[in-house]
């Protein structure tokens, strides 16, 4: 093998390496991740105290876990019980006739009226703002509160269709539409939680 080759082989070797650290970019790991969810939970206190009129809604399906995992912490800092719901949109989406397949819905489980409270609507990632508006909708079968907020794990800047932003943000990243990010939690079967940017 000539130096020549022996430089082009390398070079093709870096640049497969580079295009591989492109494709798959940790945003948040399991430990940043615990200290970003515990910010995100003194800054609720801060603005909400004890939480007894304010409650939690989870955007389903990507909503849950993050719901679930902000609701423990709160109810370990504050002592008190924390009232979570889970708001299905598919049906208040712009796009649900739109697809070539059907969205399966998913369940709506709201053990309160949502009248006269305080809700902070959580989801793991802000996109376009669209599924937002939609819950915004859905979520008036249940009553009118006296103020909404929006929090979210990771929120992608540059790419908003809807003009909306989140109250509360864990991460902020820059990214373009053929990115994704996921978010992935143990208590869907993975080994750790980890939070991704993916490329196409």
């Amino acid at each position: 093998m000539s130096f020549y080759t022996f430089t082009a082989y390398t070079f093709t070797e870096y640049k497969k390496l580079q295009m591989e650290a492109v494709k798959q970019r940790l945003i948040l790991n399991e430990g940043a991740l615990d200290v970003t969810l515990s910010r995100l939970c003194m800054q609720l206190i801060e603005n909400h105290g004890s939480f007894s009129e304010t409650a939690l809604i989870a955007l389903q399906p990507r909503g849950k876990w993050l719901a679930q995992r902000i609701a423990e912490k709160l109810a370990k800092f504050t002592g008190n019980t924390i009232e979570l719901g889970y708001l299905d949109a598919t049906f208040f989406r712009d796009d649900f006739r739109r697809r070539d397949n059907p969205i399966t819905a998913n369940a709506t489980e709201m053990p309160f009226l949502v009248e006269g409270k305080k809700v902070v609507l959580i989801d793991d990632v802000l996109y376009t703002g669209r599924s937002l508006r939609a819950s915004l909708d859905a979520m008036q079968a249940f009553g009118r509160p006296t103020k909404v907020e929006y929090l979210v794990l990771v929120d992608r800047k540059y790419t908003r269709e809807i003009p909306v932003e989140a109250t509360y943000i864990g991460s902020s990243v820059n990214s373009i539409k053929t990115e994704r990010v996921s978010v992935e939690w143990k208590e869907q079967g993975y080994e750790s939680d980890n939070i991704w940017l993916l490329s196409k």
